[in-house]
């Protein structure tokens, strides 16, 4: 097994010049990215987005371990200090299995830190959860809730379609709204005291006004991806792995410090990841990789 941060630095410099790899099945991993750069403007990141074999959702836990552990190898490979799985279902059924097969690379995944935003942010303690069909089917929201709030009343909701959507780009106008209607507009309905909704996929926060139209205003809807960036700086400050400060763009990383890579489909990868990231990615910029 791995027992290393892959490559080692390069000549005169240290463990903490190297980046910090993220992985998700797809594109939606790159509103974390996104968030993780605005909090960590000196950082370099390699990005790996497995499109040849999304969604994840539907698949089997075994499945989706074997995946990303495939995706983390390819990371560790090209030298990281720190993994973040930026899939929710991964996070849900993988990060456990990722931390032990590549300690002591430090490994954060997304459901802790989205689940201790949503206690922070209900105040009755009834909070739902949105998700693919592998991460509610996995409970890992559920039970990291309730251990921050024991008394905690949580609902999780497949919405595997919103997925599809965030994907094509049609992120607003009649279809996103009439499929957020159909999954969360009952739901609400029947729970008056709901007043916190997590977005347990990277790939809901682009459907955020379609949703939110959806719940309605006493509904505050959490994302994951500030938190988890915010972990990702604590604990890089724990570990005393906090890059120093470089000038962006001239690292030889591509955009703002960032290579891309991607399991299919580069020139869609850029595309549709254009909308999650905020920006426009070059198709030149993404390579592509074979797991």
């Amino acid at each position: 097994m791995t027992r290393s941060r892959g490559e080692a630095p390069a000549p005169g410099s240290t463990v903490a010049d190297l980046p910090i790899g993220v992985f998700d099945s797809g594109v939606g991993g790159l509103t974390v990215l996104r968030a993780l750069r605005s909090a960590l403007p000196d950082e370099r990141f390699i990005y790996l987005g497995d499109t040849a074999r999304l969604p994840y959702g539907t698949k089997s836990g075994e499945t989706v371990t074997r995946y990303a552990e495939q995706a983390a190898r390819v990371l560790v490979g090209r030298g990281i200090k720190l993994l973040v799985v930026a899939c929710n279902t991964a996070s849900s059924v993988a990060l456990g299995h990722l931390a032990a097969v590549f300690a002591p690379l430090p490994v954060i995944g997304v459901i802790e830190p989205g689940a201790a935003a949503a206690c922070g942010a209900s105040a009755s303690g009834q909070i739902g959860v949105i998700a693919t069909e592998g991460t509610v089917r996995g409970g890992a929201y559920e039970r990291a809730i309730r251990s921050v709030r024991p008394a905690a009343e949580v609902v999780s909701i497949a919405c595997q379609l919103f997925v599809a959507l965030a994907e094509e780009g049609w992120v607003s106008g009649p279809v996103a709204e009439a499929v957020a209607q159909r999954y969360l507009a009952n739901v609400v309905g029947e729970r008056p005291g709901l007043d916190c909704l997590v977005l347990g996929c990277t790939h809901f926060p682009v459907l955020r006004q379609a949703i939110a139209a959806a719940v309605g205003p006493r509904v505050r809807l959490v994302d994951s991806a500030e938190t988890t960036a915010e972990v990702v700086v604590d604990c890089l400050l724990r570990s005393d792995l906090r890059a120093g400060h470089r000038t962006r763009g001239q690292d030889g990383a591509g955009q703002a410090g960032v290579r891309f890579l991607a399991t299919d489909a580069p020139a869609r990868f850029a595309r549709v990841g254009a909308v999650f990231l905020g920006e426009a990615i070059a198709p030149e910029d993404v390579e592509l990789v074979d797991l």
